[in-house]
């Protein structure tokens, strides 16, 4: 199994003996009780990154706002199969992360119009839906500019999942950072076609070091995983995304592109738990709205005048 899962579950598994049930049975909560399902991305929990901050934020709810909680991993990308399932338990609310689980949300919101669902990183135009989207090239555009500021080989890389209009924000503000603060760089970039294929992730980080990239920037899921850590064993530079994923690769991520789903989804949990409604409206969430952002910068040091760029990057 090309999976590994990281010694995070373990932490995981402990949390969800309390937090929730996740082998189908009927979750314990009164008729008061606000409840919510999840149905998470196919790399799963565990992933330090998408998946798991939805997980977070859910988590954060049930211990803040006094919420329950169930969740679903459509490892065989059985998202109608799993999203089903959660809808049989009568949740207030049901998330779906990613644009892959959009097609099952449509159809199911569709066909269970009084089941209220949110949809993140995709709009669907349905009044029982409310899609949340994030600014992502706002967010890279400032991983973009730190590779661009310090890269010695004057070569980044950029390793993208599944092509997608929420992957190629990723690629395009990467891109645009790079560019801006060194237009003498070449940037690699190639998709891996999978979000759940951390050796299929090495071997792209590899071929991009064997071309001189010397700072690589991953939007891939656990493929990124893969990426993260083969960088770090060649001894260059790399990026996180979605959360701070330093702990992957201690000796080699310098920053990550923080995507504050957990902040999202914790939001809507407290509007309901307010006893507002959802509108089925679109929420677009950036660096104004505190929706993306950069984790800390370690392993390197920014110069004064470095520093101050990417502080008015960001204001």
């Amino acid at each position: 199994m090309k999976r590994i899962k990281i010694t995070v579950l373990l932490l995981f598994a402990l949390m969800m003996t309390v937090a929730c049930s996740s082998n189908g049975e009927d979750i314990d909560s009164s008729e008061d009780t606000l409840s919510a399902g999840l149905l998470v991305t196919e790399s799963g929990i565990g992933d330090n990154a998408f998946s798991d901050l939805a997980f977070q934020g859910l988590t954060q709810a049930r211990d803040e706002l006094d919420v329950v909680f169930d969740y679903r991993e459509p490892l065989d990308e059985n998202y109608e199969e799993k999203l089903q399932e959660l809808i049989d338990q009568d949740h207030d609310v049901i998330f779906g992360l990613s644009f892959t689980t959009s097609p099952a949300i449509k159809a199911k919101a569709e066909e269970y119009p009084d089941q209220q669902f949110v949809v993140i990183d995709d709009t669907i135009d349905l009044p029982n839906v409310t899609s949340i989207t994030f600014k992502e090239d706002e967010g890279s555009r400032l991983i973009g500019l730190i590779a661009g500021m310090r890269t010695d080989s004057d070569v980044v890389g950029f390793i993208g999942g599944v092509e997608s209009d929420v992957i190629q924000k990723f690629e395009d503000g990467f891109k645009q950072g790079v560019q801006e603060a060194n237009p003498d760089a070449e940037i690699l970039t190639e998709y891996a076609g999978s979000f759940d294929d951390d050796q299929l992730g090495a071997e792209i980080a590899s071929d991009m070091i064997d071309e001189g990239a010397d700072y690589i920037f991953p939007s891939a899921g656990f493929t990124g995983t893969g990426a993260l850590q083969e960088a770090q064993s060649q001894g260059i530079h790399a990026f996180g995304v979605d959360t701070d994923q330093y702990t992957i690769a201690e000796d080699a991520v310098v920053s990550s592109m923080v995507k504050n789903v957990n902040i999202a989804i914790y939001n809507v949990m407290e509007q309901l738990s307010n006893g507002e409604s959802l509108e089925g409206n679109h929420r677009e969430l950036g660096l104004e709205e505190e929706g993306v952002g950069l984790a800390p910068i370690r392993v390197i040091e920014l110069t004064d005048q470095q520093q101050q760029t990417l502080d008015d990057a960001q204001n």
